[in-house]
């Protein structure tokens, strides 16, 4: 092995006490190829085996805790108890190559497509419609419908749940998925959120939702998880709305998230090395030298953002991050931790060959998004 990538294959300790065998993890990515039902196909648990053989740590694609939930096309489920042995398929094949398994546990809030959700109602902190990305942007009349005090109970609930039927599948950890415009973002934002009740109003209400969550996770961890469990929180720093979470706003969540008793925070970036918008006197420092200063030691950061090269990789871990994800590298070239590993950095591939999706074990819907949407993946 190359030196100066020791660093990364150094075993890391996360706080309650779970090894992780190197520094490297694969981020968090919807693949759209599991069955209409909700359940996993065979694609996608070959898809995940096939990259879970050198990276210490796998992040599954979201999985939707209630009905009403569901963001994507292909999204497999964890909203009821008939969807752990469907569930149980991909923490096995994750953990049988030899890196720990964490279902990444989300609702899709206004960005759910209404054909996916019963009766087409789409629901969100309040009855605001997106400006991107969701139905509501191109049809306003879809504007999504505010959940009651009740539901919100409800949903705090929900997410346990799936923590629960995680714990019963096998897996090592769950991340709350708090990130890229979904309903926990929903209920910090600004934008999104204009609740006049205990979940809405100042930036302390807003947050109530996000923390209720994580308070709930943890409670069920400690009520059924015979062994350390793995407790995760992802988020976006900032959005482009008006008004919209700033980067400021973040910083204050990630303050109090990082004394919550999490097991690690991980950022959703495009770009490792990207600059706030807005909320900081100093735009010139990026994103990632804030958060490290706020969080300090208290909880592990995870890194991510367009990481393809191991030059990249010794980069960003200059920064002092303990940990990094990969993302579409790992899609691109599922032998990029063994190659760096054996000291063969020349032979890693930074740009997706159209010609190979079946020797990278990519299932049809992936692979017919990411051919479809050029400038999404290197070389397409």
């Amino acid at each position: 092995m190359n030196q100066q990538n020791q660093h990364l294959f150094s075993s890391f300790t996360l706080p309650n006490g779970v090894e992780l065998k190197n520094r490297l993890v694969m981020a968090p990515m919807t693949n759209f190829s599991s069955n209409p039902d909700g359940t996993v196909t065979d694609a996608e648990v070959n898809y995940y085996a096939r990259r879970s053989g050198g990276v210490s740590m796998v992040l599954t694609a979201c999985t939707y805790v209630s009905a009403n939930g569901k963001g994507f096309h292909g999204e497999f489920g964890g909203d009821q108890d008939s969807m752990i042995p469907s569930l149980k398929r991909v923490a096995q094949a994750i953990k049988e190559q030899g890196a720990k398994a964490v279902l990444q546990i989300f609702h899709g809030g206004r960005m759910c497509p209404p054909e996916l959700v019963p009766n087409g109602e789409i629901v969100s902190a309040s009855d605001i419609p997106a400006e991107r990305g969701g139905a509501s942007t191109e049809a306003p009349d879809l504007k999504p419908r505010a959940l009651t005090e009740t539901e919100v109970e409800e949903m705090i609930h929900a997410f346990g749940e799936t923590t629960r039927r995680a714990i019963e599948a096998g897996y090592d950890g769950v991340e709350i998925h708090g990130a890229n415009g979904y309903l926990i973002q929903q209920f910090f934002s600004p934008h999104s959120n204009r609740r006049e009740d205990r979940f809405g109003g100042s930036l302390e209400k807003r947050m109530a939702f996000p923390l209720a969550v994580v308070d709930e996770v943890r409670k069920v961890v400690d009520q059924h998880a015979t062994v350390p469990f793995i407790v995760g929180y992802r988020f976006s720093p900032e959005e482009p709305e008006t008004p919209g979470i700033t980067m400021e706003d973040t910083l204050k969540l990630v303050d109090v998230l990082a004394d919550r008793g999490l097991d690690y925070l991980h950022v959703s970036l495009a770009d490792f090395f990207s600059q706030p918008r807005r909320g900081v006197e100093d735009v010139s420092k990026t994103r990632m030298e804030y958060l490290l200063e706020t969080i300090g030691d208290r909880v592990p950061l995870i890194g991510v953002g367009s990481i393809y090269s191991a030059e990249d990789a010794r980069k960003a871990f200059g920064t002092g991050v303990p940990l990094l994800a990969l993302g579409r590298e790992l899609i691109i070239d599922p032998d990029w931790v063994q190659k760096v590993a054996e000291g063969k950095e020349e032979e890693i591939v930074t740009e997706l060959d159209k010609t190979k999706q079946e020797e990278l074990v990519i299932p049809d819907p992936l692979w017919n998004a990411i051919i479809s949407t050029p400038g999404w993946f290197p070389g397409v």
